[in-house]
C-alpha cells in the first residue's frame, strides 16, 4: 500500500461469538459509507492480495472462529482495509475480552466528506461500545496519553493529560481516549455525561445521534491537527470536560 497519509479508524466491541454477523455487518456498513468501495480482497500469508469470490461466507467462517481477518478493496492508489483483533480479558476494562476493529482509509476529500458516516456505521454494524476516526498524526500523538507504559511513567506529547491503560479502566463503556471523530454508544454517552445542554453546546453543534441511539461527536470542524493550536486546545478542553475518559475520574 502507499505512503500517503490516512485515516485510522478503531471501535470497541464485545467479544465475538459464535455465528456472529457483526463482521459481515462492519464491512457492509463501511461500503454503504463509501459508494462506489468493495472490499473484495484478502493478502495472504504471501503478502499477496487475493479475491474472494464468496467474502461474506469467508468471513462467517472466520468470526466462527473468534476472527476477523483483514479486508481490503486492493486498489493501491485508494487502499481502504479493515480487520479486528481480540483483546484479551486480561488486557481489558472488567476483564471483559473486546473485540477491536481496526479500519485505515486515505485521508482524501472523498472520505472526509463520508468520516462521520464511515465511523457510525462501522461502529453500529459490530455494536461497538465506542469508537473514533482520526488522523494518524493525531493519533501517534494521542497513543503517547497511555499509562504506565512498560518502559515506565507515561510521556504524553504536547502537554496532553496521561490516560490509563485500558484494562484499569473500571468498564468497556467509558472510552479509552478521545479523536477527531467521536462515536459515543448510548451507554458510553451516558457513562461520560453527555450531552449536559448547557456544558456541551460547542460540541453539539458538531454532533448527531446515531440510528441505535448513540452519537458521533465531531471535536473540530476540519481534521484533528495537533500542530494547530486551535485544535490541541480543543482536544485539552474536552479531556477537561470529561474526566471519565482514560480513567482520570476520581474513584
Amino acid at each position: 500500500m502507499t505512503a500517503r497519509s490516512s485515516l485510522i479508524l478503531n471501535a470497541y466491541a464485545s467479544e465475538l461469538v459464535e455465528k456472529d454477523d457483526r463482521t459481515i455487518a462492519a464491512v457492509h456498513g463501511l461500503e454503504r459509507a463509501l459508494p462506489g468501495l468493495r472490499l473484495k480482497s484478502e493478502v495472504t500469508e504471501a503478502r499477496k492480495l487475493a479475491m474472494l469470490p464468496q467474502r461474506d461466507e469467508w468471513l462467517a467462517t472466520a468470526a466462527a472462529r473468534r476472527e476477523f481477518p483483514l479486508v481490503c478493496n486492493g486498489d493501491e492508489s485508494f487502499p481502504v482495509m479493515i480487520s479486528g483483533l481480540m483483546t484479551p480479558a486480561a488486557q481489558s476494562p472488567a476483564r471483559q475480552p473486546l473485540l477491536d476493529v481496526q479500519a485505515e482509509l486515505p485521508l482524501v476529500p472523498t472520505v472526509l466528506t463520508v468520516a462521520a458516516n464511515v465511523i457510525e456505521a462501522v461502529a453500529d454494524g459490530v455494536r461497538a461500545f465506542w469508537g473514533h476516526a482520526t488522523p494518524e498524526g493525531a493519533a501517534l500523538d494521542i497513543t503517547y496519553q497511555t499509562a504506565p507504559t512498560r518502559e515506565g511513567p507515561p510521556s504524553p506529547r504536547r502537554g496532553l493529560p496521561a490516560l490509563k491503560r485500558f484494562e484499569h479502566i473500571r468498564s468497556p463503556e467509558i472510552p479509552y481516549y478521545l479523536g477527531w471523530l467521536n462515536y459515543w454508544s448510548a451507554a458510553a454517552a451516558q457513562a461520560i455525561g453527555f450531552p449536559d445542554p448547557t456544558r456541551d453546546a460547542e460540541l453539539l453543534a458538531r454532533a448527531r445521534r446515531t440510528a441505535t441511539g448513540g452519537w458521533v461527536v465531531q471535536l473540530t470542524e476540519a481534521p484533528l491537527d495537533l500542530d494547530n493550536p486551535a485544535h490541541l486546545d480543543a482536544l485539552m478542553r474536552a479531556y477537561e470536560r470529561f474526566p471519565e475518559i482514560g480513567g482520570r475520574a476520581a474513584p
